[in-house]
């Protein structure tokens, strides 16, 4: 089994390659090679499963030389984020449009369709969204970055449809609890809370305490994108593009959470100056129903409690359940 990550060490990438190695094995086959590329990595892999590649994504040479001895499986999660993809346009039409074409392309061309797990996002759906939702919401993008996954989405679905690639692509919440540094997340507020909250620093929260957000930990995040790979494709029919489940949950409730956690005396420590862009943005998100990916295997992380120890607790060995999965994928 080979398999590619690219965006490996980013946030989410560098939680999957942890799961995938820990794990050792994929759709029922042993992992011989894990192939990872991104800009640069932070440190040289200890596994000779590994191998990492640094360089950029919009390189299609490179990536050729990548998938040249074939790959099984892809996650595809690089990115540039909203917020930057906004205000340097070139760079995220190269990057989250032009380099995901262009993987499909090279990918479809494979004597086997391999699987590939493509990370698209809530965005897509755009603001002023109905009171309550469903996986059936209609599309209204209104950032570059959301019109472009959308775009990549339809393509999933087309090359699912020939035959020429297995794709399959999930909606992502907000994922926390990323490290407090620039990332271009417009939602990076709400990693920055969790992790003020618990290290007891102050902080001023850019969104209300009644904000409602959708939320989901990296780990929860990396096993709904394994639950991916792992599903059969000859059954999933010609939609490949889920809605993942989300926890629905307000500032308050995520504080209440937190003091919790990590006691009421640290609430003091955090004030609220709302951004009115920004609370319209991800402070209004409305209840989000998923019956069709729930009876999938997909999940959330169950509760705000919950969500708190997997974001903030990421080496506890708390594996979370795939309540609904058919007993033969493993998860």
């Amino acid at each position: 089994m080979r398999v590619l990550i690219t965006g490996a060490n980013g946030f989410v990438g560098r939680e999957l390659v942890r799961c995938l190695l820990a794990r050792g094995s994929l759709r029922g086959q042993a992992i011989d090679s894990l192939l990872l590329l991104d800009r640069e990595f932070a440190s040289a892999a200890d596994d000779p499963r590994v191998r990492q590649q640094s360089g950029s994504v919009t390189d299609a040479a490179l990536l050729r030389r990548l998938l040249a001895d074939g790959v099984d499986v892809v996650f595809h999660l690089v990115s540039v984020p909203g917020g930057a993809a906004e205000t340097q346009y070139e760079q995220g039409y190269q990057v989250n449009l032009l380099a995901s074409l262009e993987l499909l392309n090279q990918l479809r061309n494979k004597a086997k369709p391999p699987v590939l797990v493509y990370a698209s996002s809530v965005a897509v759906y755009g603001g002023e969204l109905p009171a309550r939702m469903n996986e059936q919401a209609e599309l209204n993008p209104q950032l570059s970055y959301a019109a472009h996954k959308a775009m990549v989405e339809t393509l999933v679905n087309d090359l699912a449809r020939r035959g020429e690639v297995d794709g399959r692509a999930l909606r992502l919440p907000g994922i926390v609890a990323r490290p407090r540094e620039p990332n271009g997340l417009r939602s990076a507020f709400m990693s920055d809370l969790l992790r003020a909250y618990a290290a007891g620093e102050r902080y001023s929260c850019p969104v209300s305490p009644e904000a409602t957000c959708w939320w989901m930990s990296a780990r929860c995040c990396v096993t709904n994108l394994i639950r991916a790979a792992e599903l059969d494709g000859s059954t999933l029919g010609a939609q490949r593009v889920w809605q993942l489940p989300v926890l629905h949950l307000s500032i308050a409730q995520v504080l209440d959470a937190l003091a919790d956690a990590y006691g009421e005396e640290r609430r003091s420590l955090i004030s609220h100056a709302a951004d009115q862009q920004l609370q319209a943005l991800f402070g209004q998100l409305p209840p989000l129903k998923t019956p069709h990916a729930r009876a999938l295997g997909f999940s959330h992380d169950g509760n705000a409690a919950t969500l708190i120890r997997n974001a903030l607790n990421p080496a506890a060995p708390r594996p979370l359940s795939l309540a609904g999965a058919p007993a033969h994928v493993r998860a």
